[in-house]
């Protein structure tokens, strides 16, 4: 590893990965606890419309894209908070558009020399200092934001009609809940890409969840697992000259699955 460093982009790297896997060891948590993953997905996949829409108008990458997010969250949060029936249908239905509405911008963008391939699958490898700056300011607010509401977050996660009761604004935290999620998902796609961005959204909390005895271990945990598979991923991507975005999921899908197994022989054991 410590010959890795010697390279600026891979000191960039390492940065921007342990900075997105402690963000999504926070906004995860939230996501598995309030069963949201779905949602999630449909902003991930809808924010390639914000992605085309920065290419083909020249606009600044990042803001448009967290601002097509943004958008496409809050219409989501607002059917699946007064329309539950409804909401996979249309969450499928922004899901679906949005991507597609990238897919054409991009193709009718003057000069067209995009690369659609990192956008699915993560370009970390040239994330700028100047993107580190701006992930570092989002784990800022996105972790002071948690700080400050973390009783009426941890109320609603777990009992939304008790947190209704003792009078928390249940509607404006999960509005507030799906804006830092969108804002999360635009800092993930650049390091895997918005067709894995889910799993690193949701796989550390998800080992960590049993073992937990609090929302804050979870996210906490799920931060350095996050970290741990983020950091293993780069150094064989590195080794073995493959996708690092692809590496750092395979490295937790992996581990994913051995925790599955490990999870079943002891239930079986303990039956015997």
């Amino acid at each position: 590893m410590p010959e890795i460093l010697q390279f600026e982009f891979m000191r960039n790297a390492l940065s921007a990965g342990l900075l997105v896997s402690f963000i999504c060891g926070i906004i995860g948590a939230l996501v598995v606890t309030n069963r949201i993953v779905f949602l999630s997905g449909g902003i991930a996949h809808a924010a390639y419309g914000g992605i085309g829409l920065a290419f083909y108008f020249g606009w600044p990458y990042m803001i448009c894209t967290i601002g097509f997010s943004l958008a496409a969250g809050m219409v989501m949060a607002a059917v699946s908070m007064h329309s539950k029936h409804r909401a996979d249908t249309v969450v499928g239905v922004i899901w679906a558009v949005g991507m597609a509405c990238g897919i054409i911008l991009t193709d009718l963008t003057p000069g067209y020399n995009v690369d659609l391939m990192s956008y699915l699958f993560g370009s970390i490898l040239i994330v700028s200092a100047g993107d580190i700056w701006i992930m570092l300011v989002v784990a800022v607010v996105i972790m002071g934001l948690t700080a400050f509401f973390y009783q009426d977050l941890l109320a609603m996660s777990y009992d939304e009609e008790f947190a209704r009761i003792r009078g928390v604004p249940v509607q404006a935290l999960y509005f507030m809940l799906i804006g830092m999620l969108a804002v999360t998902i635009v800092m993930v796609i650049q390091v895997v890409g918005l067709i894995m961005v889910i799993a690193l959204l949701t796989i550390p909390p998800f080992i960590v969840e049993k073992y937990a005895k609090s929302m804050f271990q979870m996210m906490l945990g799920s931060g350095l697992l996050g970290a741990v598979f983020t950091l293993s991923g780069l150094w064989f991507s590195y080794t073995f000259d493959l996708t690092s975005g692809a590496c750092v999921i395979m490295v937790a899908g992996i581990s994913f699955f051995i925790f599955l197994l490990i999870e079943r022989l002891v239930v079986l054991i303990k039956s015997i």
